[in-house]
């Protein structure tokens, strides 16, 4: 238990339209994750300008095109909260704050930072914004006091490098001076029942390392009314012997990897053009699954094939049921059906799952202020959550003297 809300946060950058990857890779975990916990979704355009700093077209072209996708997907405004990083400004003055206790080699660590730029060698990015593009992630989740953050197993270290700056920050700044005595007093404001109580549990931690005692006293922390936000902070901190938690660290919440695989076998990618998108055209979509290529081995009708040699396969893995499958396994290794027909269940499946995609978003297509609203809407709540964040910041910093 902790003295923040049980709060998700996750974001995607506009660098284009979303394809069936995106769906299953993560959207359809966020729609699951709406009903379960607070969730706040961000467009991350400032992080999108990293490595499209020379198009940044593409920003705004993308932004409502995207917001439309992932309510269309089941992204619901009234479960979450859906908003764009640049409209909260105290993300770029907490990465900016941040910066100033971040040791260098740190950010150089991060593997995705090397992967990038090895990926991306046709572009500049000897730049001051993409070196500290893990630093913007960390204060994106920070500022937030998300206790989950939903990634690959690729974004780990992204996570980790949060945390290590959480620490950091709340090493630095959570111990103010008169700390114990400030907690002390703190203790008396419970109440003689409940000081005990606190103070009994607090030694069970601290003397044998009791992990339920921790938690009853987070518990009764949390069931008792009568504190102020600083002095719950206090006495937070106080039970483990440490300064008060100012930024939470986040944990992973591992999703697990995507099994969409695209047009050509490879993963659907936008960078190898084998994506369908989400809401692409029914006739498209079954021009682009007719078309795919399949067993090299079966070059006429009458040929065998075997299906762990064909891309279709893989889709059929996402797409159909297990009778399809041996339906698929009997046909094709006997050349008993053709490629065609062992497209065409694939073709109704991608139709089937896009048909209340098309639905949800009709209506924001018919009127696109009602996005612009939801995202309005969703700005304010996000930015009034970063300036409480922001405060305590200032405050520890020794900032808040104006």
């Amino acid at each position: 238990m902790s003295m923040f809300p049980d709060r998700v946060l996750s974001g995607m950058r506009p660098t284009g339209s979303l394809h069936l990857g995106h769906y299953h890779g993560a959207l359809k975990n966020w729609v699951r994750l709406q009903s379960e916990h607070e969730c706040l979704f961000f467009v991350a355009d400032w992080h999108a300008l990293t490595t499209s700093y020379d198009d940044p077209g593409i920003i705004a072209r993308s932004t409502w095109d995207m917001v439309i996708d992932w309510l269309a997907a089941g992204v619901d405004p009234a479960q979450a909260t859906i908003f764009v990083q640049s409209q909260v400004p105290e993300h770029a003055e907490l990465h900016l704050l941040l910066s100033m206790i971040t040791p260098l080699s740190w950010l150089e660590r991060v593997p995705t930072y090397k992967d990038q730029i090895e990926k991306l060698s046709h572009k500049d990015l000897g730049t001051y914004g993409f070196l500290g593009y893990p630093l913007m992630q960390s204060a994106d989740i920070l500022i937030y006091r998300a206790q989950y953050v939903p990634v690959g197993e690729d974004q780990i270290p992204h996570i980790e490098i949060t945390r290590e700056v959480a620490r950091r920050f709340n090493h630095l700044y959570g111990r103010e001076a008169g700390f114990e005595d400030k907690a002390e007093a703190a203790v008396k404001k419970m109440g003689s029942k409940k000081a005990r109580l606190y103070h009994d549990l607090r030694t069970r931690y601290l003397q044998e390392g009791d992990d339920e005692a921790l938690e009853a006293a987070r518990a009764l922390l949390a069931d008792t009314q009568n504190l102020s936000h600083g002095d719950r902070e206090r006495l937070f901190g106080y039970l483990e012997n440490k300064g008060k938690t100012i930024l939470v660290e986040p944990e992973a919440l591992l999703t697990e990897a995507s099994r969409m695989p695209g047009l050509d076998g490879q993963k659907m990618s936008k960078s190898y053009g084998n994506g369908i998108f989400l809401r692409e055209a029914p006739e498209s979509v079954t021009r682009k699954i007719r078309s795919m290529p399949t067993d090299p081995a079966r070059v006429r009708r009458t040929d065998p094939g075997n299906p762990d040699k064909c891309p279709v396969w893989q889709l059929h893995q996402v797409y159909t049921g297990e009778q399809t499958h041996k339906w698929v396994k009997a046909g094709c290794t006997s050349a008993g059906i053709g490629c065609l027909e062992c497209k065409q269940p694939v073709i109704d499946g991608v139709l089937a799952e896009q048909k209340p995609m098309f639905e949800r978003a009709q209506q924001y297509l018919d009127d696109p202020t009602l996005v612009k609203n939801i995202v309005a809407d969703g700005c304010e709540k996000a930015r009034k959550l970063a300036e409480d964040t922001m405060r305590d910041v200032r405050e520890a910093m020794g900032l808040g003297y104006l």
